[in-house]
Formats: structure tokens, C-alpha cells, sequence
């Protein structure tokens, strides 16, 4: 694998910030690779934008900056709006289908869309807050970005409550995922 960017984004109160720690911290922690992670979010403590920036790569990162997305995890419409053209050709983006409807015209030819319900999975699994994680799932399925047993370990490093919620959203997202046609 070479260097791989990811954005995630979305709007506070998502666990946008906390779903970009999760995936720099399985790569470099319990991947062996090496990973960083960026954040930027508005003052505004929920509801405005943010997104989390995480590169990725078997070798050294030189320049810990994003420059073109190989993936977009899209976790809001206006985080599509916003990032959607800085994708890399050929990149993908996999977004919430419950809160993010994109017009056929917005789509870009070179770029793949995985639409994934991870709103309302993250419902019936009844805590709204685990869409982020649902969406881990499904970014590991459809990019082997690092492995299960990293991400969960993650997981577990991260939450000290919901942890087996946090597992199955996870396993939920891979599961999708793994129905979504490449």
C-alpha cells in the first residue's frame, strides 16, 4: 500500500473527529503503519462543519497534510458539497445515505459513491452516536485500510462504555459494505 488519504466529514456531534483518531491509532498502533491524523472543526460545539484528515502508508509520511482525498467519507451533505471535487480521480466516496441525497449532476465519472445507511443502522442498533463507526466498517471492508482486529482494538482503546455497541456497528458497516457491488 502506498500513501492513502482519507477525509472524514461531517458536523460536530457526529464523532467525525473521533472516527479519524480511531483509524490513524488502528493503522499505527495495532497495523504497524504509519499513520497521522489531522482535525478541523468551527468554534461552534455541535452543528458546525468539521472533518478529520487521516493519511495512511507503509513507509514514512513526509508531509502530513491531505492534499487530494483518496476517499471521501461523507457524513453530511454540505461535508459533499464542500470536499466532493477534491477527491482524486479514480478515489471514491462513501457517504451516509440517510443525510446525504446526491444528484446524478454532482456525481463525478472517476470517482466510485458507496452510499451506506449508517444513520439508521447506528438507530437500530439504538445509539445514534455509533454512525461513525458504522461507516469505519464500511471504509475498511471496500479499502483494506488496515484490518478487523486493529479497528477493534481501536475501539476498545477509545470507548471505556458502548463498547460492544461500538463492535457491532463496526461489524454492521463491514457487512454492508461487503453487499455493495465493486
Amino acid at each position: 500500500m502506498a500513501r492513502t488519504e482519507i477525509r472524514i466529514a461531517g458536523f460536530g456531534g457526529q464523532g467525525v473527529i473521533t472516527a479519524g483518531y480511531i483509524l490513524a491509532n488502528s493503522a499505527s498502533i495495532h497495523d504497524d503503519k504509519h499513520a497521522v491524523m489531522t482535525q478541523s472543526y468551527g468554534p461552534e460545539a455541535r452543528g458546525g462543519a468539521c472533518r478529520s484528515d487521516a493519511i495512511i502508508s507503509d513507509a514514512q509520511i513526509d508531509y502530513p497534510k491531505t492534499t487530494r482525498p483518496d476517499v471521501l467519507v461523507a457524513m453530511s451533505l454540505d461535508a459533499f458539497n464542500m470536499y466532493n471535487r477534491e477527491v482524486r480521480d479514480g478515489g471514491m466516496v462513501i457517504y451516509d445515505e440517510d443525510l446525504v441525497q446526491i444528484p446524478e449532476d454532482d456525481k463525478r465519472e472517476d470517482v466510485r459513491y458507496v452510499p451506506v445507511p449508517a444513520s439508521r443502522i447506528a438507530s437500530e442498533l439504538g445509539n445514534t452516536l455509533v454512525s461513525n463507526i458504522v461507516m469505519l466498517g464500511a471504509l475498511l471492508k471496500l479499502t483494506d485500510i488496515s484490518n478487523k482486529a486493529a479497528l477493534e482494538n481501536s475501539i476498545k482503546d477509545r470507548f471505556t462504555r458502548y463498547i460492544e455497541t461500538n463492535l457491532k456497528a463496526l461489524e454492521k458497516g463491514i457487512e454492508l459494505a461487503d453487499e455493495k457491488p465493486a
